[in-house]
């Protein structure tokens, strides 16, 4: 993998995960207020960004290489989600998404 490869990848992730926490955030402000639609529009822009350079990534590497990195979005949006957003984190949720993560590099190395 090339630098350029794994700064792609890297920016395809951070920019998914920052979508998500964005779009969370948008929904929880008033509806139709300036707070809402700027966290809403940054959201849409960050995951629209995240789709395009994974689909372009796509083109190079194969989806069962790839796959693994979107699985580890699943523990960062957690941890981020608690952190940012004030989400409450329990020991089950933290097993799940740990779990799902692990699950996924497992198979992306078969």
């Amino acid at each position: 993998m090339t630098p350029v490869a794994a700064l792609l990848i890297l920016a395809s992730l951070v920019a998914f995960i920052a979508g998500q926490l964005l779009l969370k955030h948008a929904m929880a402000t008033e509806l139709r207020g300036p707070r809402f639609y700027w966290y809403f529009g940054t959201g849409v822009v960050a995951m629209t960004f995240s789709f395009f350079v994974t689909l372009g990534l796509l083109q190079t590497f194969d989806l069962s290489y790839l796959y693994p990195f979107q699985g580890l979005s699943v523990i960062m949006i957690t941890l981020l989600a608690a952190v940012i957003l004030k989400e409450a984190l329990s020991l089950r949720l933290v097993l799940g998404a740990s779990l799902i993560s692990i699950g996924v590099v497992l198979v992306s190395l078969s």
